[in-house]
C-alpha cells in the first residue's frame, strides 16, 4: 500500500502513525443533496466516510443511490446552507485525527504534521499554553493538494465523457418528473417479478442493492432507475418483451431489470446469475467474479434472505 490515503473528497494527505481519518465534531446535521453531488464528495466536505453516511441514512449499495433534493443526515452541526459556500482557502485543508501519545506536545504535533500551532489550537478550541494528555484525540489541519473533481468514476471505474453526459441528462429529466414512492416501486417490482416468473425477493434484493427502490437514481455509467439498467441492456430487454422500453419510466425500467434477471437465472445458478447482473454474464464466465462483484453478490443474497424472513427496510 502506498504511504498516502485518499480522503473521500479526492484529496491526498500523508498517513502518520496513530493518525486516522474520522468524522468531525459530534452531533448531526442535515445536508440537502445538490445536482452533481456524490456521496464521497459530501463525506469529504463533512470530514467523514462514505460508509458512515451509508449507515446513518440506511442507504443501499455503495452509496450511489442519492439524488438531488434528498436530505441526508451528516455528522457535525453543519447544514446545507452553511456548507454550500466553502471559502477557497478551506478547500486547501484536510483534517486528520491524531491520538496524543505520552511525551507529545502541541508544538511537536504541529511540527510533525507541518501545520501551525495556532491552527492546531484553533481546530481543537484550545488556548495557547493548554495542556494535552495521552489518549486525547486532536483534530489536526493538514495541507492537501487540490484535485479537479471528477464525476465520471463509479465503483473504481471511469466512464467516457459522452456516457457521463448522457447520465447527467437522464438525471436532470428524472429530477423534473413526479415518480412513485419507494413503497410503490416495491409493489411494482413484486408484481412484475411474478409476471415474468422471477422470485420477487430476488428482484427486490437486486433493486434495493442497486438503488434503494428509487427510480430517480442514475449512475455515472448511465445505469438508470430502480433496477439500474444501462441503455444497451434496455435495448436487449426490449427485444425480449417485443416492445421498446423507456428506462426513464418506472414500469419499463422494472420490466427491463426483471426480464434480465429472468434470462440470467434461467442460464446460470443463483450466485452466478446475480454476478451476471452486475458484471455481465459473459464477463463472469470469462474472467470470474471481480472482487467488487463478490461483495455485490454477497450483499444481494443477504438482502434476499432478510426479505424472505419479513424484513422491511422502509420501516
Amino acid at each position: 500500500m502506498r504511504n498516502v490515503v485518499r480522503i473521500l473528497s479526492g484529496l491526498a494527505v500523508p498517513v502518520l502513525t496513530a493518525a486516522v481519518i474520522t468524522a468531525g465534531a459530534p452531533g448531526f446535521g442535515a445536508y440537502k443533496v445538490k445536482e452533481g453531488d456524490t456521496l464521497s464528495h459530501i463525506a469529504g466536505r463533512y470530514g467523514t466516510t462514505v460508509s458512515t453516511l451509508v449507515a446513518l441514512n440506511k442507504l443501499p449499495g455503495n452509496g450511489n443511490a442519492i439524488y438531488a433534493g434528498e436530505v441526508l443526515k451528516v455528522p457535525g452541526k453543519g447544514s446545507s446552507k452553511t456548507t454550500a459556500k466553502i471559502p477557497a482557502k478551506r478547500s486547501q485543508l484536510g483534517r486528520v485525527t491524531y491520538v496524543v501519545k505520552p511525551g507529545d506536545t502541541v508544538s511537536g504535533i504541529a511540527k510533525r504534521f507541518k501545520c501551525s500551532q495556532a491552527n492546531l489550537l484553533a481546530a481543537n478550541g484550545l488556548k495557547s499554553g493548554a495542556r494535552i494528555y495521552a489518549g486525547k484525540p486532536l483534530q489536526v489541519p493538514v495541507k492537501v493538494r487540490p484535485k479537479a473533481r471528477k464525476d465520471n468514476t463509479f465503483a473504481g471505474r471511469t466512464y467516457a465523457d459522452h456516457i457521463v453526459a448522457a447520465a447527467n441528462r437522464n438525471r436532470a429529466t428524472l429530477k423534473k418528473r413526479k415518480l412513485p414512492t419507494r413503497t410503490q416501486m416495491r409493489a411494482l417490482i413484486v408484481s412484475t417479478a411474478k409476471r415474468y416468473g422471477v422470485d420477487p425477493e430476488l428482484a427486490l434484493a437486486v433493486s434495493w442493492q442497486e438503488s434503494g427502490w428509487k427510480q430517480r437514481v442514475v449512475s455515472p455509467a448511465n445505469a438508470i432507475g430502480a433496477m439500474q439498467v444501462i441503455p444497451s441492456t434496455g435495448r436487449f430487454a426490449s427485444k425480449l418483451v417485443g416492445r421498446d422500453l423507456d428506462l426513464l419510466k418506472p414500469r419499463d425500467n422494472v420490466t427491463a431489470g426483471v426480464v434480465l434477471l429472468s434470462r440470467l437465472t434461467g442460464a446460470a445458478k443463483l450466485d452466478i446469475a446475480v454476478a451476471g447482473y452486475y458484471q455481465g454474464l459473459g464477463g463472469v464466465k470469462k474472467n470470474g467474479m471481480y472482487a467488487d462483484t463478490k461483495v455485490y453478490v454477497k450483499n444481494v443474497l443477504r438482502i434476499q434472505a432478510q426479505l424472505e424472513r419479513g424484513w422491511d427496510p422502509l420501516r
